[in-house]
């Protein structure tokens, strides 16, 4: 079925940005995969050319386009390369962490680090699951007590993408321990600040070449001018752009399913097995079958949802539906597809593989499965 969201400026955006990432990003990505981490060149080659900040103001150097569009092109054609892990600093730079300063910056914040951001000269994290807390924000126990003209931060967090390569990290703490969600703030830390301290680059079961990091905060003195909007108003803040959030990683579960069943819609016309090719074989056309109509259902709703998010007219429960029917099908259709390759699915060497591992976490980060649909059932006055 044909796609009809997109416009001729799009398919020109799509070509040039296929472009970039079959030169800089495809023949890299294996040494990043080995080496657990991205070059901090591939930032600055993509703020060269103009892929960082694409929704910044041109007077601080970025695109100046408020069309979500080009950023669901971006992260299709990571997905659809099989880079999605060695790209996804750049999906989170772009997609959940710009949208922060963008919203509640002040203009002397404005001045000092967007252009920063257009130009890669600024890598991003933000930082807000902790050892003891994930999907419950309400419950982190990091703290930014105010002294003076500065907080005082201290605690640790986890599981941050890029935790080792980032400049810039937003970090949530609670600035009046005794509120509860109302008392948390989000504060801009810095590299080199004292008193922080990334711990190691954590080992995954996917996703190698995205850096995945604990981080540690003992006194460390962060000035007011660093704190992101107004104090205790974090928690909103953070429910602010949780549907984008959760909407790129719809996109890149539908885009990655559709990768991985190109792969082994040609595997299957070609792999013999008793004489003859075993997508002849009825179980593996209804399989087939099934994946191919799931993903049109995928691509019309989020289509749909993108298109309502430009208009800002996406819900919560919109994006969470999406969010979590779209990487419960990337696990179960990606197994699915692996299945058919036998052993050779089993091969590091086969991209099957690479795309069976690095998938199954889509499910976890951003909102697990489970609380996606504890969300849509409140929606439903449940």
């Amino acid at each position: 079925m044909e796609r009809t969201i997109f416009e001729s400026e799009h398919d020109l955006f799509r070509e040039s940005f296929k472009q970039f990432v079959e030169k800089e990003i495809v023949p890299n990505n294996n040494d990043w995969e080995d080496n657990g981490i991205v070059d901090r060149s591939l930032f600055e080659i993509a703020g060269a050319n103009g892929f960082l900040g694409i929704d910044i103001p041109q007077d601080f150097g970025g695109g100046g386009i408020e069309d979500y569009r080009f950023n669901q092109i971006m992260q299709e054609e990571f997905d659809m390369a099989g880079v999605a892990a060695a790209a996804s600093g750049i999906g989170l730079h772009n997609d959940i962490c710009i949208p922060y300063f963008l919203e509640f910056c002040s203009q002397e914040q404005r001045e000092r680090w967007l252009p920063g951001l257009a130009s890669g000269k600024y890598i991003t994290a933000i930082a807000m699951s902790e050892p003891a807390t994930g999907s419950d924000l309400a419950s982190i126990s990091s703290t930014a007590i105010k002294d003076g003209e500065s907080f005082i931060l201290n605690g640790a967090k986890t599981f941050i993408s890029n935790g080792i390569i980032s400049d810039l990290i937003i970090v949530a703490a609670k600035t009046n321990p005794e509120a509860g969600h109302r008392g948390i703030s989000l504060l801009v830390l810095e590299r080199g600040m004292d008193g922080f301290e990334r711990g190691r680059n954590l080992d995954k079961v996917g996703r190698h070449s995205q850096d995945t990091a604990e981080l540690f905060f003992t006194d460390v003195r962060v000035p007011s001018e660093n704190l992101l909007g107004e104090m205790n108003k974090g928690f909103y803040y953070m429910m602010f752009n949780l549907p984008q959030e959760r909407l790129n990683i719809a996109i890149s579960a539908v885009a990655g399913t559709q990768y991985a069943f190109d792969l082994t819609l040609e595997y299957v016309k070609e792999r013999q097995a008793f004489g003859k090719p075993i997508g002849n074989f009825q179980n593996t056309r209804f399989k087939m079958a099934e994946i191919s109509t799931e993903l049109e259902l995928a691509w019309a709703f989020i289509d749909k949802c993108v298109l309502a998010h430009n208009l800002n007219d996406l819900s919560a429960d919109e994006a969470a539906m999406a969010k979590w029917w779209t990487t419960e099908l990337q696990k179960r259709a990606i197994d699915q597809c692996l299945q058919f390759f036998g052993g050779y699915g089993y091969m590091d060497e086969y991209p099957i593989s690479r795309l069976w591992r690095d998938g199954r976490v889509q499910s976890i980060y951003g909102g697990t499965t489970e609380i996606m649909k504890e969300i849509v059932g409140r929606g439903l006055g449940l």
